[in-house]
C-alpha cells in the first residue's frame, strides 16, 4: 500500500495536472482524519449490472468505501467538482483497511479511463463480464423502472448510447489494458460469482489486497436473488425523484437520499406498475448481431470458451 505521503504528493500532481482539482489542495480538503487517508488502491469499474451491488455490500465491512452513496460518479461525471468532494465520499476512520470504489459507470467511459490512469496509476482495477444479452436486458429494465428513459428496448438501442456501450467487452477491455499494466487488471465472470460466491470474492480481495473472511449465509442467498424490476406505477413521477436524487447526490445530500431509499415513499417511486414484457426473440438477435463479435474477441484475449453467451437467455 502506498505512503500517505505519497498519497498525498499524488493527489497534488494530479491537482496540478489539471486546473479542475486545483481546488483539492486547499486546506480543508484534508482534516485530522484526511491526512492519513489514501486515496483508492482499487476500482471495481463494472460494467453496470455485473454483480456491484452485492459486491459493495459485501466489501463494505472490510474496506473504505463511499458512503452513503455507493458511486460517486467522481471520474466520469463530477470531476470538476474536486479531489475534495470526492474524498468528503469516504469515511474518515483511520485504520489499514485499503480504499476503494465499486463504480460500474467506469467501464464504458473514456474519460473515467484516462482520469483514472493519470490521477491513480497504480489503482487495482477489477472488471467483470456477464452475458451481454442479459446484462443489455437487466440494464434497460433498471434505467425504465428509475424511470431514466421511457422508450421501448428496440427504442432505447437506438437513442441509449450506454446500452450497446457498455456491452462492448473486448473493445474497452483492450483500452482498459493500454492504459493500465496486467497485472494492475483482474477481469472476473459473473457466472463465477453464481456458481461460487466464497471463491470469486476470496479471487477479488486477493487481488486488491484485503484479507480474506467468509461470506454469511444471508450474503450467499442474496446472489441468488433476482431484483423483479417493474414498470414504474407513475413514469414521470419516478423520472422526477430520480433527478432529484441526483442532484441531491451531487451537492453531497447522500444521506437524504438514502433515508428516503429506506423510507416507505420509495413504493410511491420505484416499481407498482405492470411487469415487464418477454423480449420479442428478433430484439434479441438484433443485440447479438452487436455483441457476438465482441465476444468472440474477448474469448480470444480471456483464452477461455464463451459460447454460452452466443446463446439466447431467457428474459
Amino acid at each position: 500500500m502506498a505512503s500517505v505521503e505519497g498519497s498525498n504528493a499524488l493527489a497534488a500532481a494530479a491537482c496540478g495536472a489539471n486546473g479542475a482539482l486545483e481546488r483539492a489542495t486547499s486546506a480543508d480538503s484534508v482534516t485530522e482524519c484526511g491526512r492519513r487517508r489514501m486515496l483508492p488502491s482499487f476500482l471495481v469499474v463494472g460494467p453496470p449490472r455485473t454483480g456491484t451491488t452485492w459486491l459493495h455490500e459485501v466489501l463494505n465491512r472490510h474496506a473504505h468505501l463511499p458512503h452513503p452513496t455507493k458511486e460517486t460518479r467522481f471520474f466520469d461525471r463530477h470531476y470538476e467538482r474536486g479531489l475534495a468532494w470526492y474524498l468528503d465520499h469516504f469515511p474518515g476512520a483511520c485504520d489499514e483497511r485499503p480504499y476503494g470504489e465499486v463504480a460500474p459507470t467506469y467501464f464504458a467511459s473514456a474519460a473515467a479511463r484516462s482520469r483514472i490512469a493519470q490521477f491513480l496509476p497504480e489503482v487495482k482495477v477489477v472488471i467483470i463480464f456477464r452475458h451481454p444479452i442479459e446484462r443489455l436486458v437487466s440494464l434497460y429494465r433498471l434505467k425504465r423502472a428509475y424511470g431514466m428513459l421511457g422508450w421501448s428496448l428496440d427504442q432505447a438501442l437506438e437513442r441509449d448510447p450506454e446500452l450497446i456501450e457498455s456491452s462492448q467487452y473486448a473493445s474497452h477491455l483492450s483500452e482498459w489494458q493500454r492504459s493500465f499494466p496486467r497485472q494492475q487488471l483482474s477481469v472476473r465472470l459473473y457466472e463465477e460469482l453464481g456458481d461460487d460466491p466464497q471463491a470469486f470474492v476470496d479471487g477479488v480481495v486477493d487481488f486488491v489486497g484485503i484479507s480474506r473472511f467468509r461470506l454469511h449465509e444471508s450474503q450467499r442467498a442474496q446472489v441468488a436473488a433476482t431484483s423483479h424490476f417493474t414498470e414504474p406505477r407513475s413514469y414521470l413521477a419516478t423520472r422526477a425523484a430520480t433527478a432529484m436524487a441526483d442532484w441531491c447526490k451531487a451537492r453531497r445530500l447522500d444521506n437524504m437520499v438514502a433515508s428516503v431509499r429506506k423510507s416507505s415513499l420509495m413504493r410511491l417511486f420505484l416499481g407498482g406498475g405492470a411487469p415487464f414484457p418477454e423480449i420479442p426473440p428478433q430484439t434479441k438477435r438484433r443485440i447479438a448481431s452487436l455483441v457476438v463479435p465482441e465476444i468472440e474477441r474477448l474469448e480470444e484475449m480471456l483464452g477461455r470458451d464463451l459460447s454460452g453467451w452466443k446463446t439466447m437467455p431467457d428474459c
